[in-house]
């Protein structure tokens, strides 16, 4: 299977509220990427780190589960780039609307790395701070 094509089997299962699919398709030594000078900002690996330190929290300020669903997904080599928007409802009611730039590395058919841009400001307004920070 091509990382594009591994990558838009991903995101098929998100786009479906299969929040499950993303830590599966993660190899053990995973990093995720916050680029920038905002609270979030900072790296969590290994994949441990990433589903305790990240993913698990995050989904935890959702209400109604979450879903991602891709508008563009451009792959070269080891890099697949998906422009997204997410769709969730914090516990406190608040609409989280999100708009993504990832850009994931794929190697022997699982992500190694992801660098996710998105909107810091939104974050910041509905979001709880994550504790422990990252790194």
């Amino acid at each position: 299977m091509s990382n594009k094509a591994f990558i838009e089997e991903l995101f098929s299962q998100l786009a479906q509220g299969n929040s499950q699919a993303l830590g599966a398709a993660m190899a053990d030594d995973c990093r995720w990427v916050f680029p920038g000078n905002w609270s979030w900002s900072g790296v969590w690996e290994p994949k441990s780190a990433v589903l305790d330190g990240l993913l698990r929290p995050l989904g935890r300020q959702f209400a109604d589960g979450y879903r991602n669903e891709p508008d563009l997904i451009v792959a070269e080599g080891d890099r697949v780039v998906v422009q997204a928007r997410g769709y969730a409802t914090t516990t406190r009611g608040e609409r989280y609307h999100q708009t993504y730039c990832f850009i994931f590395r794929i190697t022997d058919g699982r992500i190694v790395e992801v660098i996710e841009h998105c909107d810091t400001a939104l974050v910041e307004r509905v979001l709880e701070p994550l504790v422990p920070a990252p790194r």
